[in-house]
């Protein structure tokens, strides 16, 4: 990181606070989204086996569809904050609008390709014959969410650059229990099956985006700024967005190879994997929700010309990135033999997973550098860097983890390598912040 002199115990304070203002909201946020899909498969469950397992293939679809585009809510959240540190809300909505504009397209066209073709996805997901019907289906109807759940990314983005994380935090709140009133209503109630579960997630999720549209247009007539669709402002949105959505295909890819490797591991090993997976994600909303915080502060400071504020901004939320990773790796190592229980009862697996879980344990400090650089430079806007950044750590990590089979080490060695990978993250990502190349001021990049 850039060297700066110590900030003062009341800037420390005062950043401090900042960050928790918007950390805490955006970790609960962060927390309810994965609920979703924890109701739909409670609901869903009680229909059958087929049914369960056919909502499986249609949600990991539709979440690594929606999950491609997070970039609305990253992209976003700096940009706005930029304008909001220069002092011109009217152009922040207006940046906002144009975010949601093109959350609005890709949705429709998002749509336009996945109805046609539901019946081919399903079945190179490998569904079953009698999970297939169930799974086409789900993915069918929920796919007439998206745009609404692209819209909810992008607005997001715009009340996080506004430095408000409270308000999507009650929206999640009030979307989950729309969501499972609705699944049981609908599935049993109306005795739609498993389609009454897709369509309760739709209307949710079209409830979600009209509250944020609600908010939004509301600031834009407050402060007088344009709604209408600007070509030029999509056009911008969607320049800004594209290195940030290689970065979120090349870690995509990662996951997806480490998934590839732990099968071929054979079967006790891609269920152990599987539970260290969901513990590592859990951990990972922890430490993003400081990298929210970062986003937004970033992009205030520095279009406020205060390159002296962002950096010394930075360097207590990598602090604080250090902290959090140390006391999350503690409660890893006391909750493992409490953890894998909840999951199997299969000695196996538990063997599996236990020396996993310690590694990810001694990585969590490294991870909470990563999430906080990453959320930095994100609200700098620095995105073509970290495209960049994430393809070294794909080539990286794709010949290491594709090695684990042929060297041995079983699933433990996999989350070295997984720890590998943070670890070049980290690299990548401190050379950059040590740099100072990211601190660009003014209200637009």
């Amino acid at each position: 990181m850039t060297q700066a002199p110590a900030a003062p115990k009341a800037a420390r304070r005062r950043h401090d606070r900042e960050i928790i203002a918007l950390a805490v909201p955006a970790f609960g946020a962060l927390v309810a989204e994965p609920l979703f899909v924890l109701a739909d498969s409670a609901i869903v469950g009680h229909l059958g086996t087929a049914q369960l397992a056919g909502l499986g293939v249609a949600s990991a679809l539709l979440t690594t569809a929606v999950s491609i585009f997070v970039f609305l809510a990253y992209a976003t959240t700096g940009a706005v904050a930029r304008r909001v540190g220069a002092g011109d809300l009217p152009a922040a909505i207006r940046q906002g609008m144009d975010g949601i504009w093109l959350a609005l397209l890709l949705g429709a066209v998002v749509i336009a390709v996945v109805l046609p073709t539901a019946p081919a996805l399903v079945d190179l997901f490998g569904a079953s014959d009698t999970a297939a019907p169930y799974a086409i289906t789900y993915l069918r109807i929920s796919s007439l969410g998206i745009p609404a759940m692209l819209v909810v990314l992008a607005a997001t983005g715009v009340l996080r650059g506004l430095q408000d994380t409270k308000t999507p935090l009650y929206v999640a709140i009030g979307g989950f229990v729309a969501n499972a009133v609705l699944n049981v209503a609908l599935v049993y109630g109306a005795d739609l099956g498993i389609a009454g579960s897709a369509w309760g997630t739709v209307i949710a999720q079209c409830g979600m985006a009209a509250v944020y549209l609600f908010v939004v247009i509301r600031g834009a007539r407050q402060h007088g700024a344009s709604l209408r669709p600007d070509a030029a402002g999509i056009r911008a949105c969607a320049q800004a967005g594209a290195p940030l959505l290689v970065r979120t295909l090349s870690l995509r890819a990662i996951l997806m190879i480490a998934t590839a490797v732990a099968a071929r591991l054979g079967d006790s090993d891609i269920a152990a994997h599987q539970i260290v997976l969901s513990l590592w994600s859990l951990l990972a909303f922890a430490l993003d929700a400081i990298a929210i915080a970062g986003q937004a502060i970033i992009g205030r400071y520095l279009g406020a010309d205060d390159p002296d504020g962002a950096r010394a901004v930075c360097r207590r939320m990598v602090q604080w990135g250090i902290a959090s990773g140390v006391v999350l790796g503690l409660l890893v190592v006391l909750a493992r033999p409490l953890f894998i229980p909840l999951f199997t009862s299969d000695g196996a697996v538990h063997d599996a997973a236990l020396p996993a879980l310690a590694v990810v344990a001694l990585a969590q400090p490294i991870c909470g550098i990563v999430f906080v650089l990453d959320g930095v430079l994100m609200g700098a806007g620095d995105g073509p860097y970290l495209a960049k950044a994430m393809i070294v750590t794909l080539a990286v990590f794709t010949p290491v983890a594709l090695l684990v089979p042929t060297f041995g080490g079983g699933l433990t060695a996999l989350w070295g390598a997984m720890t590998l990978m943070m670890a070049v993250r980290m690299v990548t990502l401190w050379l950059r912040s040590r740099s100072g190349h990211w601190i660009v001021t003014g209200a637009t990049r």
